[in-house]
Order: structure tokens, then C-alpha cells, then sequence
């Protein structure tokens, strides 16, 4: 069976960032025998929030490439020069692109590398592969759509699966009920529910924000309960000095920091990234709310300081239980459909790597994202995403993601260097059986 040097779980915007630094470094010499594996039938970021009229949150220049190599032909300037677009995204005078625009780069991006990713794979199990006392590589098992499991052998793994829907407790029990969905399916789910008069949208960051507007602006005019614990929107702080904790070299100083240190700026900076929409937005939410006073005619809800306490799933809809937070009183209200814009969680990796946990230290990370390991563990395993305890509020973000991938692969050069490297091989071969 063929070994890769490098296989890479997740084929989103960090591990196009790493194809794109490890080409680059092809050119100079550097030969690293790379596959990624992506869920996906094919390459989508956020597929199901492109709504009308969204833009970016971060500025083109945080592209795939530009921070670390601004001559690169991967960078958002050069994407806008082949499509032929350039002079006029000049004179629009912004610095952040529609949300559908920089979806079209990284689909730009990505498709330079169709040869050495296999879409439409969902990755089961990362095995150890043992030599004597030492695990030498790692066996990566993924099942395709026709239920065929393919087995790859590679000597290092970067995992970059993004986000997995977090959902509150409460609606754990109703998983399984389509009137129920999470904001990460808000289109696909939408579709389905036309008909819906009145729906509720839980959460208080920008996925709440525009999804509440997009309902607004629906044809079917529905009621929309937007609940939210704080008090208030917040919009995302977005200034110059505050903005610098999102640069390279503040990665570095957190880093650097005790653990509690850590903790406290992630708590002193929170709102520039959670829960904080932009101020355009939550100015146009405003409004909404407004003009019901001006006309009289109260369409939508704005519960904030309220929270769900329970949710059951009726014939006639989904009752929530909402308890205000002001003064513990509660109401009841049945709603067609719930919208979950409740974040992420980011610790998918450990239930890949749970055979492995004998090797790994906690899943602790050095500051090139290498998970710490015992001695006769060989491979070298980079997590991508999954270490803002560690690193900082960047690490999810596109702010870090350029440079990171040097980082990460200047470590994984090394390793692959003691290792040897293996020749390019363009017929990857596989174990598949049913």
C-alpha cells in the first residue's frame, strides 16, 4: 500500500492554506507526497449561510496566502485578476468582498488540487500502524456515499474539520425533529419550512443576527421570537488596537502565557469574535424593531435577558419554556420551527484520535500545533482550529491561517526530512471493500 508523507482530515479553508504553502514549497524543492480527505461531496464553506447581501467580517488581505507570501499566485488580489474582476473590485472601495465572492475563491483555490483530495469521504478511525514497540504510521479508515471503506497509510496527519453544531441541552432530546435545526443548516432547512408562521431564532451572534433578518425579509412574512441571554447586541470590536490580538505575532505571546493568563485574555476579548455581530446589521435590527412602534403592528419579538429552559416536541409545533432572567418568571410559546444559531464546538479530533489516546499527552499542542506524544509514538500529528486555549481567538479564524500553514510546514518538513521523503505518486492507491 502506498504511504503519503502527509494526509490531511478536512479539505476547508487551513488545509487549502497547507496545500498551498506545500506546493510552494514544492517549487522550491521541498517534496512532501500530500492527500487530503474532505466529508463533502465537493468543496462548500458555510454552503448553507450564504444569505443575500452578506459580506465579509475579516479583510481580503487575510486571504490564503497574502500574510505569508504576497507574490503568491493563491492570493484573493491575483483570484479577482484571473476572473477579471480586479479594477472593479477596486473602485467598490472595500476591503471585505461578499460572503458568495470569497466562497468562489476558496472554490478557486481548492480546485488546483482535485488530484490529491478525495471528496464525498467521511473519515471513521485514525489507526495506529505498529513496527516492534514503536508506531511508526498511521492507518486513516473513511467511508465514501456508496458505503465503500477505504484504508490510506501516511506517516503525519493535520486534522482541520472545523466546527461540529453545539446544541444546548435542552435540545438534545429533539435531535431527530426537522422543525429543529442548527444555523450551520439554516438554508437547506429553510426551504422546508415555507409554510412556517412562527419561528424562533436562539443566539446573539451574527449567524442570529442575519438570520433574523433574511426571515424578516421572507415572502411569507413569519413572527420570529429572536432570544438571546444578554441584554443587548453587541457589535464585534473591530478597532485597530484590539484588532492586533488577531495578528501572527500575538499567537506568540499567548502562547507564552500560563494557563490562567491564557484564560483571561480569551475572556478580555471574547466579544471581538463571539456573539458580536456588525454594527450595520444590528443597526438594521434596530430598525425592524422600530418601525413596529411607529406602525403598531408587533410582527416580530425581541426577548433578550430570556433563555429556553425546556423544549418539547408537540403535534401542533415546539413549545419552549422561556424563563426571564430579570426575574425568573416564565412563559410558554409554540413556535414551527426553531433555529439554533448556538456556535460550535471544536473537539471532533479527539473522538478521531481516541485509538491513539495511549500516545498522546492530553492532546496537548506545541506551539507549531504538533499534539504532544510519547517517545515511540513516530507520527507527527498538527491540529488546525482546534487550539484557541492554547494559541488564541485567531486560531478559528482566517487571520492566522496563512501563516500558520508555514508554520506547520517548516515542522512537518522536518519531520518528513528525518523520515525521508517519498516521490509524488499520482495513482493513489487504496484498500476498499464493502
Amino acid at each position: 500500500m502506498h504511504i503519503h508523507d502527509l494526509i490531511g482530515i478536512g479539505f476547508g479553508p487551513s488545509n487549502i492554506a497547507l496545500a498551498i504553502t506545500l506546493e510552494e514549497k514544492r517549487q522550491e524543492g521541498y517534496n512532501v507526497d500530500s492527500f487530503f480527505i474532505e466529508k463533502q461531496p465537493g468543496f462548500a464553506w458555510h454552503a448553507n449561510m450564504m444569505l443575500d447581501n452578506t459580506h465579509m467580517q475579516i479583510s481580503f488581505l487575510k486571504d490564503l496566502a497574502t500574510l505569508r507570501n504576497p507574490s503568491s499566485h493563491f492570493t484573493f488580489i491575483n483570484y479577482l485578476h484571473q476572473k477579471q474582476r480586479l479594477q472593479d473590485f477596486i473602485n467598490l472601495k472595500t476591503f471585505f468582498p461578499s460572503r458568495h465572492e470569497f466562497n468562489d475563491y476558496l472554490k478557486w483555490a481548492a480546485e488546483h488540487f482535485d488530484d490529491r483530495c478525495a471528496y464525498g469521504e467521511e473519515v471513521l478511525e485514525v489507526l495506529p500502524e505498529k513496527r516492534n514497540d514503536e508506531v511508526a504510521l498511521l492507518r486513516i479508515r473513511s467511508r465514501d456515499a456508496d458505503n465503500v471503506i477505504h484504508e490510506r497509510l501516511t506517516r503525519n496527519l493535520i486534522i482541520s474539520v472545523g466546527g461540529r453544531p453545539s446544541i444546548p441541552e435542552c435540545f438534545a432530546p429533539l435531535k431527530d425533529d426537522p422543525r429543529v435545526f442548527h444555523s450551520n443548516n439554516y438554508l437547506g432547512e429553510i426551504e422546508r419550512h415555507e409554510s412556517a408562521k412562527r419561528i424562533a431564532v436562539v443566539g446573539a451572534g451574527q449567524s442570529a443576527s442575519e438570520i433574523f433578518m433574511d426571515l424578516h425579509g421572507r415572502p411569507n412574512a413569519p413572527q420570529v421570537d429572536l432570544i438571546m441571554r444578554a441584554r443587548a447586541i453587541k457589535p464585534s470590536d473591530d478597532s485597530p488596537f484590539v484588532n492586533e490580538i488577531f495578528n501572527p505575532d500575538f499567537t506568540d505571546f499567548v502562547f507564552s502565557r500560563a494557563n490562567k493568563d491564557r484564560a483571561a485574555l480569551l475572556d478580555e476579548f471574547w466579544h471581538t469574535n463571539y456573539a458580536a455581530p456588525d454594527l450595520v446589521l444590528i443597526e438594521q435590527i434596530f430598525n425592524v424593531f422600530y418601525q413596529q412602534r411607529v406602525t403598531g403592528i408587533a410582527r416580530h419579538r425581541f426577548l433578550r435577558r430570556h433563555e429556553v429552559a425546556t423544549a418539547h416536541a408537540l403535534p401542533e409545533g415546539i413549545r419552549l419554556v422561556l424563563r426571564n432572567l430579570n426575574d425568573g418568571g416564565e412563559q410558554v410559546a409554540t413556535y414551527d420551527a426553531v433555529v439554533l444559531a448556538t456556535g460550535y464546538s471544536r473537539d471532533h479530533h479527539k473522538s478521531l484520535l481516541k485509538p491513539l489516546s495511549p500516545y498522546l499527552e492530553n492532546f496537548t499542542v506545541d506551539r507549531q500545533y504538533r499534539l504532544l506524544s510519547t517517545a515511540n509514538f513516530r507520527p507527527a500529528i498538527f491540529l488546525q482550529g482546534a487550539c484557541e486555549s492554547s494559541h488564541g481567538l485567531s486560531d478559528t479564524l482566517l487571520s492566522v491561517t496563512a501563516v500558520r500553514t508555514d508554520e506547520i510546514g517548516e515542522a512537518l518538513l522536518s519531520t518528513v526530512n528525518q523520515h525521508g521523503c517519498q516521490q509524488p505518486d499520482n495513482t493513489i492507491r487504496a484498500v476498499a471493500s464493502r
